[in-house]
């Protein structure tokens, strides 16, 4: 069963990689790029085994038709090996584009790349992103966007769908997203088509908006794909700060806070539920938290220069004004809460200063809201630590009584908030290993804990040589595919990935 699974979801990959061929076409045409017939390679090369898979799998399914409808389907070891290895089988596939066009060189790279694409991360190996064809382009652009429900699609519609009898998507991530307290539907396909048709919908919006700017049709889908996936490739290698255009970096500011919250709140405000919209605990905390860290780096383009003891490059500050250094915090402030990672025409926060460096690691280390496109711990797992905190305090003092952790009003089960706390304390060993082999790797201890942090919260940028202004390709072979790695383990938020490496997960009892 599981190889037609992933047949099935390969030839659903040749399909979009298909759509970036008919781009590649149009511009083969009109402007003679020379791209289309390398995509068309890749296409039918994904699709074939594709096919393959499918038809493998066919027989096995016939036979163990069966004992399928008696068992429920897919186990729980077998959903989480299908989850892990259909994002493995989409980054092999899907860096074939790169290769045969001879954008990306090396496989490692390629891979890297289409990591990254993939899980929305957004970190990039490419230097010369303006000299590359349309089709290529597209192509990098979609998979982000393919990535940005990718999860959400996969634990809520297809594992489910293939498991009628059980829903497990609770032991695959421990987090309260606005899904898991109230369901959209009681079906999980339901529920996903709900969640694709808002993020459709904002995608077109987005889309409208930025083509009503500076923006050409073609930049303007692109940039749409990867706003509203939280992804933040460009189809320029200075991202948003290309255009130079302030009514971009407020539209595109708006979309990524768009694109950081809950799905499913959206689908209740359409709905005229705003009371269920405006009462989610998470989203209030959020907001609070964004525009806090807005008014503290606002603030800092005010106080860093005057700082004699923190160096600082005031070349690389925003105009004099409140408007330029508000725009410039906000824009900062939201890529990387969002993990969108977009660069603004003021963007090299490693030249600002050293007072700029622990808010934007700790901003890069929250992340959004639970159940959005956007990577990081997630708000809500850092309100549920902190209520867990207080909590404990106040049973201390008060040995007799008794509290319970709520958040928007629901009761946080044991459970779950044991999973929340173990699940931070997974992400600070990983931090910590990841740190200490990309210092062994060859880059420097500044360097290593951005690169932790950006690549397991799935934000982009890091620092120094792989800061905004930068790329990643200067980074060692093996700095590459453990970076790849752990943001294969921040998109699917760990415990998928980790629980294959345990030996009790293989044990058959």
């Amino acid at each position: 069963m599981k190889a037609r699974i992933y047949g099935i979801f390969i030839l659903l990959e040749a399909f979009f990689m298909l759509i970036a061929s008919m781009v590649a076409l149009y511009y083969n045409v009109h402007a003679g790029e020379e791209d289309v017939i390398y995509l068309l390679a890749a296409t039918m090369i994904t699709g074939i085994f594709g096919f393959i898979l499918l038809s493998s799998g066919r027989e096995k399914a016939k036979r163990k038709e069966n004992n399928d409808r008696e068992s429920g389907g897919l186990t729980m070891k077998d959903s989480l090996i299908v989850v892990t290895m259909t994002w493995v089988l989409f980054c092999v596939f899907g860096m074939l584009p790169f290769i045969f066009t001879g954008s990306i060189t090396s496989v490692t790279d390629a891979f890297f790349e289409t990591m990254s694409g993939f899980t929305t991360t957004g970190s990039t190996i490419m230097e010369n992103i303006d000299d590359q064809p349309h089709g290529i382009l597209f192509w990098r652009s979609m998979i982000q966007w393919l990535g940005g429900l990718g999860i959400i699609v996969l634990f809520l519609a297809v594992l489910p769908a293939l498991n009628k009898k059980s829903n497990q998507t609770s032991l695959y991530a421990a987090e309260m997203s606005g899904l898991g307290v109230k369901k959209l539907h009681p079906k999980m396909s339901v529920t996903s088509r709900h969640l694709y048709t808002i993020y459709i919908i904002l995608t077109i919006a987005c889309i409208m908006a930025y083509w009503a700017g500076p923006m050409n049709l073609y930049d303007a889908v692109c940039h749409a794909f990867t706003t509203m996936s939280s992804g933040g490739f460009s189809t320029h290698q200075a991202s948003i700060g290309y255009y130079n255009s302030h009514y971009l970096e407020y539209v595109c500011s708006f979309f990524m806070l768009v694109s950081g919250v809950n799905f499913s709140l959206y689908y209740f405000l359409f709905r005229g539920d705003v009371k269920y919209f405006a009462k989610n605990e998470e989203l209030r905390w959020w907001l609070v938290f964004t525009f806090i860290c807005v008014a503290i780096v606002t603030a800092l383009f005010y106080i860093a220069p005057k700082t004699e003891t923190v160096l600082t490059v005031t070349s690389s500050y925003p105009e004099n004004t409140f408007e330029a250094r508000f725009r410039s915090a906000l824009f900062h402030v939201v890529a990387l809460i969002t993990s969108t990672g977009y660069q603004g025409s003021c963007y090299d926060y490693t030249l600002w200063g050293g007072l700029f460096l622990f808010p934007t690691l700790m901003i890069m280390f929250s992340g959004s809201c639970a159940g959005s496109t956007s990577g990081g711990v997630k708000i809500i797992r850092l309100m549920v630590c902190l209520k867990s905190l207080k909590i404990t305090i106040r049973q201390i003092l008060h040995p007799s009584a008794v509290f319970t952790v709520k958040v928007s009003k629901e009761v946080v089960h044991n459970d779950l908030l044991l999973k929340t706390l173990n699940y931070m304390f997974f992400y600070a060993i990983i931090c910590v290993v990841g740190i200490m082999v990309l210092t062994v790797s060859g880059c420097n201890l500044e360097e290593s804990v951005f690169n932790t942090i950006t690549s397991l919260s799935n934000m982009g940028p890091g620092y120094g040589s792989t800061g905004p202004a930068s790329t990643f390709a200067g980074l060692s072979v093996a700095a590459k595919w453990v970076m790849s790695f752990m943001m294969l383990l921040g998109r699917l938020e760990i415990y998928t990935v980790l629980l294959i490496f345990m030996p009790a997960f293989w044990n058959k009892r």
